[in-house]
């Protein structure tokens, strides 16, 4: 184990200057006692804009308050817990942009980085760390960036693939011990089991597949256990794979990218999923612009995305992003692996959702919630499941799209539905009734 010159969290701090801009590491890896120490520093610093993406943090950003506000410019490429509030309150921001095409920001100089804040590994008999959990904008980051601070910490896997960078470019390393934030596997309803097993019995032996975070992906996963020769590209990497790791339901064998490997651009679950991925060579972790680029996942055969969203319009319109005008996350991945999906030869697109809200509204809308975003658009929409059915939106007119819909709303809405459907798309609806 190679000797290292620690320093504390607010000695580092001293490389960032009025005007810098940060990039701060996600998925359960954010930095925070970076971030602490950085929020130290509110009251003297100017116009250091803080950007972040996809994370599931402890608890708001310690910089996301208003006394900051002139501090600290707060923008996102993804809405998480952390920044949440803060966004929709005003004071911070986010700019749109595909998940995959975000590090195209950073190379080109749209969105400079003069520092990286990460949460790295301790280091390997060469003298490597790795990103652990998020290489997805992380190493993209920090490949521009002109001063990169890392945590070194315990607790975090030394994950394979792009993930893993040199001691030599780390200009300040922080010594901590800080347990990785965990999340806890959702356990399927009855209601996203029947949706899992919908989508599960449509996917062939040989699918390569890429499965989102939450119940209903869980309840897939179960239902996926008696395949054969699955493979795994995906962004977020879970801990629900692990069964179908174990049992050898998924071994990659029939992949055209890196076959024999797992790839994901960043990971989020238990302990026990990032023990597994510790020195693991079986999985490789890179930057979501290799990851989510539709053309490399096309490549791979009978590539099946799993996704899901906060509503849809009778015509297939998907918003994933947003309540009505408030930002609620963002695009993430959906859009780049629903495209790559229909480049495939036999790839499909699922995009699956109860069909109520905890609150038992609709989620199936005559129109969207005005200011509702379109992350995917009613161009690319394949299948829509609910636990009331699934339908292939795929090569439908307006009319069928808008019958098809109404077959898997919640039956209380369907009238009301169809009277809006019949209002809107006139005879070429009422002739299909």
């Amino acid at each position: 184990m190679m000797n290292i010159n620690y320093v504390s969290a607010d000695e580092a701090m001293r490389l960032v200057h009025d005007g810098d801009s940060i990039f701060i590491q996600g998925s359960t890896s954010v930095p925070e006692v970076l971030c602490e120490a950085l929020a130290r520093r509110g009251h003297e610093l100017r116009d250091v804009t803080v950007y972040s993406a996809f994370c599931v943090a402890k608890g708001e950003a310690p910089y996301c308050k208003p006394e900051y506000k002139e501090a600290f410019n707060v923008d996102s490429f993804f809405v998480s817990n952390s920044i949440r509030r803060y966004v929709n309150e005003g004071y911070g921001t986010m700019t749109p942009r595909f998940l995959g095409e975000v590090p195209q920001l950073f190379y080109d100089g749209t969105c400079p980085i003069d520092i990286v804040f990460l949460n790295c590994s301790m280091p390997d008999a060469e003298g490597r760390v790795s990103f652990g959990v998020s290489a997805d904008l992380a190493y993209p980051a920090s490949k521009v960036a002109k001063k990169i601070i890392a945590q070194i910490n315990p607790h975090v896997p030394f994950s394979y693939g792009d993930s893993v960078i040199s001691l030599d470019r780390i200009d300040a390393a922080v010594l901590v011990d800080e347990p990785l934030v965990e999340v806890p596997t959702a356990v399927p309803t009855d209601k996203e089991l029947r949706i899992g097993a919908a989508i599960a019995e449509r996917i062939p032996d040989g699918a390569t597949l890429q499965i989102g975070v939450g119940g209903i992906p869980n309840a897939v996963i179960r239902a996926l256990s008696d395949h054969k020769h699955l493979g795994l590209h995906t962004e977020a990497m879970t801990d629900g794979v692990l069964p179908l790791l174990e049992k050898g339901v998924i071994d990659n064998s029939q992949k055209k990218i890196m076959p024999g490997i797992s790839v994901a651009s960043l990971a989020l679950g238990s302990r026990k999923l990032y023990d597994h991925m510790d020195y693991n060579k079986d999985m490789f972790f890179t930057g979501v612009d290799w990851t989510n680029d539709p053309f490399i996942i096309a490549q791979n055969p009978k590539v099946v995305s799993i996704n899901s969203c906060l509503e849809i319009d009778l015509t297939g319109q998907i918003c994933a992003d947003s309540i009505g005008e408030r930002i609620f996350s963002s695009v993430g991945g959906q859009h780049d692996f629903v495209y790559g999906a229909s480049r495939s030869d036999g790839g499909m697109s699922f995009i699956a959702m109860l069909s109520t809200t905890n609150k038992g509204q609709t989620k199936i809308k005559p129109i969207l919630t005005p200011g509702a975003g379109v992350v995917t658009t009613r161009f690319q929409t394949n299948y829509i499941v609910t636990e009331h059915g699934c339908v292939d939106l795929r090569g439908k007119n307006l009319a069928e799209r808008a019958k098809l819909m109404i077959s898997i709303a919640d039956p209380a809405y369907r009238d009301e539905l169809s009277a809006a459907a019949a209002a809107r798309f006139g005879y070429s609806f009422l002739r299909l009734r």
